[in-house]
Formats: C-alpha cells, sequence, structure tokens
C-alpha cells in the first residue's frame, strides 16, 4: 500500500511540472528507528521491556528443565512402574509440553505481551513524530516527507535531506519544558531559537564558531597570566616570610630550622663560611622546588584548558557538520 502512495505522488510530482519549475518540489524523509533510539522516554521503557522478556525467557527455560525432568524419570522408572501409572506421568507430561506452548504464545506469540507492550510503547511516540513532522514541514516548506524505516523502498536518500535530528530535538525540547521553572523555560526559548537560526543560516554558526574560539583563547590566556600572578605571589611571600624569620632569629640570638645541620647542633657554631654555603643550598633547594610547583601547577592547567578546548571544538564541529548536512 506505501508503495502504491509513493508512485502515485511521484506520479504527481510529474504532472505538476508548471508547479515545479516556478517553485521546486521539497522532500524530506526521517528514520523512525534512529528518532525512537534517540527520544529518552521512549529508551528507558524500553530497557523495562527487555528486562521483563528476559525474565519471560527465564520461566521458559524452567519450565522445560522440570518438562525434561520429568521424562527422564519415567523414561527410567518406566519398567518398574504399571500401566495406570505410566499413562498418569504421561498425562502430566502432555499437560505441561502445552502449558509451555502457551506460555510462549502468550508472551512471544504475533498477539502476545511482548508485541502489544511494544505497540504501545511506540504509540505516543509515533504520535510525537507525527506532530513534530507536521511542524517543521509546514515551517520550512516541505512537500513531502517520508519514513526511511517504514516498508516504503528508498534505493537512495541524501543525508541532507534527513530531518531525523530536527524532529528529536522537537520532542527533547517538549520533555524538557515540562520540567522548566520560568526563568529556565525563557533562556530555553531563546537557546532554541538560536539553533533555528544557525539551522537556517550556516555562515552564521560559521561566524558564532570563530567567535567562541577567539574567546577560549582570551579566556586560556587571562588564565595562563592569572596562574603566573599566583605563583609569583606565592614565591614573594614564602621569600619574606624566610628572611622574617632568619632575622628575628639573628635578632633572638636562635637559629631557625633549616639553619641546623645533620647532627641536630645549631650551625652558628661551626664557621661562618660553612653557615653561608649551608643557607646558599637550602635556598637553591627551596628555589628548585618552587620552580618544579610552579612548572607543574601551569602544566596540569595548561593541560585542563588544551582538553577542554578541543572537547568544544570537537563538539562544535560535529554540529556544524550536522547542520551543513541539514542546510544542503
Amino acid at each position: 500500500m506505501k508503495k502504491h502512495i509513493a508512485f502515485l505522488l511521484l506520479t504527481l510530482s510529474f504532472v505538476n511540472q508548471g508547479f515545479a519549475q516556478s517553485r521546486g518540489i521539497k522532500v524530506g524523509y526521517i528514520d523512525m528507528e534512529y528518532i525512537l533510539q534517540n527520544v529518552p522516554d521512549y529508551a528507558e521503557a524500553k530497557s523495562q521491556l527487555e528486562q521483563k522478556a528476559q525474565k519471560w525467557k527465564q520461566d521458559i527455560e524452567a519450565k522445560k528443565v522440570d518438562l525434561a525432568k520429568l521424562k527422564d524419570a519415567l523414561k527410567t522408572e518406566r519398567v518398574l512402574l504399571t500401566k495406570e501409572l505410566i499413562d498418569e506421568r504421561e498425562e502430566e507430561i502432555k499437560f505441561q509440553e502445552t502449558e509451555l506452548l502457551d506460555f510462549q504464545q502468550k508472551r512471544f506469540g504475533p498477539n502476545g505481551d511482548l508485541i502489544t507492550q511494544k505497540a504501545v510503547l511506540v504509540k505516543p511516540i509515533q504520535d510525537q513524530v507525527f506532530t513534530a513532522v507536521q511542524d517543521i514541514a509546514e515551517a520550512k516548506k516541505y512537500d513531502y516527507v517520508f519514513d526511511k524505516s517504514s516498508n516504503l523502498t528508498i534505493l537512495f536518500a541524501a543525508k541532507r535531506f534527513d530531518i531525523s535530528d530536527q524532529v528529536v530535538r522537537v520532542i527533547t525540547r517538549a520533555e524538557k519544558r515540562e520540567q522548566l521553572t520560568n526563568k529556565q523555560l525563557k533562556d530555553q526559548e531563546a537557546k532554541e531559537f538560536r539553533e533555528d537560526v544557525e539551522d537556517a543560516n550556516p555562515a552564521l554558526a560559521e561566524r558564532k564558531k570563530l567567535l567562541e574560539d577567539k574567546k577560549l583563547a582570551r579566556e586560556k590566556m587571562i588564565a595562563d597570566k592569572k596562574i603566573a600572578a599566583e605563583l609569583k605571589k606565592k614565591e614573594k611571600e614564602e621569600t619574606r616570610k624566610q628572611l622574617l624569620a632568619e632575622k628575628e632569629a639573628k635578632k633572638n640570638g636562635t637559629v631557625t630550622a633549616k639553619e641546623k645541620n645533620e647532627t641536630g647542633k645549631p650551625e652558628g657554631k661551626t664557621s661562618d663560611s660553612t653557615a653561608v654555603a649551608d643557607k646558599k643550598s637550602a635556598a637553591d633547594q627551596a628555589k628548585a622546588e618552587k620552580a618544579a610547583a610552579r612548572s607543574k601547577l601551569i602544566e596540569d592547567r595548561k593541560k585542563a584548558l588544551e582538553e577542554k578546548k578541543a572537547k568544544a571544538l570537537a563538539d562544535r564541529e560535529a554540529a556544524k557538520k550536522a547542520k551543513e548536512n541539514k542546510t544542503e
């Protein structure tokens, strides 16, 4: 039936050549299977249904095991049983076989629970898809929209005519609106408007991407400067504390922790040259440790910013390709 409808539509398109030459016939298509996989409500409900089906399969396997045990027991004990007992056992086996077949048909038959519940699960999503397709077709002036996953034979379909992502976006937008406050709803509507404008104007999307790249570069430069300033400030503070501690120690006639030698005795009792050398060595070591810590902090921050920038660029590139395919 669907093939006949498609043939009729194509025939009408050739008949209306004058109309086609003046405006052109705009055709799009959707992939219902793709849409269902990307709608969160359907995916969650489908997962629950699959869990039910798995439980039914386990019940069937358990019944098969029980039936096999009855058959093995009858085969082993047949020579010891009377004819009446054998007939009774066979009747029980036959009853359980019939019960097993009925259970399989009830759960997995053509009109079983699995097929029925799948239809119930898909129906609301199909209604949403139908409404979304109508809205998109009216807004973007499509003459025909086909379902690629249906029985309709489509030998080739260019990706740029696929509006499945737009349908998914419309459905998920409606679901999000139900969970948003008034302020969040306004922000969401503004975001949706920008997305629609970008879909209709690829040049605007490209310009927006360039601005965002510049913004990321500027933020990275500011962050690097901030890190360097913080490290410099920290070094100055530590140096100031060290000088104050040494000054206080000289004033009180005591020594600091860094001025102690390996035996625990103050270096004031050693020669002045040894004390100066030890202080210089400790200062060099502290300076090296600070430089290493600073270098590591800068590298970590740079790595985090580069990863963030790479992820943002990858997301925008993927969005750009998808939008280019749609707008083409």
